[in-house]
């Protein structure tokens, strides 16, 4: 039986210096697990305005259902000023009140959750007294719950973070964030290994994933500290890549794959949507494989138990 996965947050536009496109990393997570198959969907809110239609067309044609978007009349749609002047790291500056800030806790919300194997969520989304109040309710009813922590200056603080960690079973992070974070508690350690074990055990995580940009990623569970390293591609941007790379993740681990081939794949996905324009472009399990994992002799992880 195919996998439901719920991802609750943010819908927005990012508006770039010549066009605008689709975005939001729980939306681009969604659309990247139905290229893979699976039963996605998403939570959020738009306006009623032509922002918010264009968003839900956009959203349609990713065959995303559109029953869990809430349609506002008293908030614009969401928008993210993108800089993508540095090609490893896009920064925002994202408009705040919006109708993202605003996504009610409705019966149907919470029925689609408690019939969902997976939960994902953002800390982006809970910016906002309302919307962080529904996802909260939420989490208390959700089954596997997936944290993609979007650390995004100035719309997050210490608590509410530490709070949506400990609820996390798989937390998902870059390694920026995880030097932040080991901080908060006085860690501050840089050594990669060391600051994730730390993270693990402090929030009882099922399981850490760590990007690394260009350098890969890292994982730890129950079965040990696996490092894959990264692919290298021409970048045409890095909108999207680590939505993409969660979406891989999640994919492969539902399919009870072994953690480094889960990673392997997850990195190869990230990598070929950096090679892409935009977030959510089109591909399929073979795309991947074929660009990247076919006819290797070896994939390129390093694993340990210890």
């Amino acid at each position: 039986m195919t996998p439901t996965i719920t991802c609750f947050g943010e819908v927005l536009w990012d508006v770039l210096p010549t066009s605008k496109q689709p975005g939001g990393a729980p939306m681009n997570v969604a659309a990247d697990l139905r290229n893979f198959g699976l039963k996605a969907q998403m939570i959020s809110r738009v306006g009623s305005d032509e922002l918010g239609h264009e968003l839900l067309q956009f959203i349609d044609q990713k065959h995303l259902p559109l029953d869990l978007i809430q349609i506002g009349q008293t908030h614009l749609t969401g928008v993210a000023k993108a800089n993508i002047s540095d090609t490893n790291e896009v920064t925002y500056k994202i408009v705040q009140p919006v109708a993202w800030d605003y996504i009610h806790l409705e019966p149907n919300l919470i029925d689609a959750v408690q019939k969902s194997d997976v939960f994902v969520y953002g800390s982006l989304a809970a910016r906002s007294p309302m919307t962080k109040e529904t996802l909260l309710v939420l989490l208390d009813i959700a089954n596997l719950k997936v944290f993609d922590v979007n650390l995004r200056a100035p719309h997050y603080d210490s608590p509410t973070v530490e709070n949506l960690l400990h609820q996390a079973d798989i937390a998902k992070l870059n390694e920026h964030e995880l030097i932040e974070l080991s901080g908060w508690y006085g860690n501050g350690n840089t050594d990669l290994k060391e600051a994730m074990q730390g993270l693990y055990e402090r929030y009882n995580l099922k399981t850490l994933c760590v990007t690394l940009g260009e350098k890969g990623a890292a994982l730890l569970d129950a079965t040990g500290f696996v490092r894959q390293e990264g692919f290298p591609v021409e970048v045409e941007d890095t909108i999207g890549s680590g939505d993409a790379f969660l979406a891989a993740f999640l994919y492969k681990t539902l399919q009870g794959e072994p953690a480094p081939k889960a990673l392997a794949f997850a990195c190869a996905t990230g990598a070929y949507v950096a090679m892409q324009q935009g977030a959510t472009p089109a591909f399929t399990e073979a795309t991947i494989t074929n660009t990247f994992l076919r006819n290797k002799p070896t994939i390129p992880f390093l694993f340990s138990n210890k």
